[in-house]
């Protein structure tokens, strides 16, 4: 099963709707983000979270609450960006981020985990045609 196989199962029929719009959020805030996915790893690291970081560092996908999305994300600013991006409130961006931000950084770290947003926007353009 791909990566928008999983994704798209995972997410749920209910959940497609909010999840695309995040999707498209946090690319969006993702592209403004000055180390992108990188960052996002460090900032895992960096707020208590080493263990998520190394394990979606190499390709595992942890399981994460809402509450580590807000801790791991804390500081970057991405969660509020994101969810004025999307259109949504920034709880909605945290949810849908326990599912889609442990296979997006999987799948980087097995398919090469890009320095900036540019590899990310590909990516984005895949899931978000899933979930329309």
């Amino acid at each position: 099963m791909g990566l928008l196989d999983m994704v798209g199962a995972l997410a749920g029929d209910a959940a497609q709707g909010d999840n695309a719009k995040v999707m498209g959020g946090l690319i969006s805030a993702l592209e403004s983000h000055p180390e992108g996915i990188q960052g996002v790893i460090s900032s895992f690291a960096q707020n208590g979270l080493g263990d998520h970081a190394a394990a979606m560092a190499n390709g595992e996908m942890p399981a994460v609450t809402p509450d580590q999305v807000q801790q791991g994300l804390s500081g970057t600013g991405l969660i509020e960006k994101t969810a004025e991006n999307a259109g949504v409130s920034p709880e909605v961006v945290q949810v849908a981020l326990t599912t889609v931000l442990p296979l997006v950084m999987a799948h980087f770290a097995q398919n090469g985990s890009p320095d900036g947003a540019s590899g990310v926007s590909g990516i984005a353009s895949d899931l978000l045609k899933k979930f329309l």
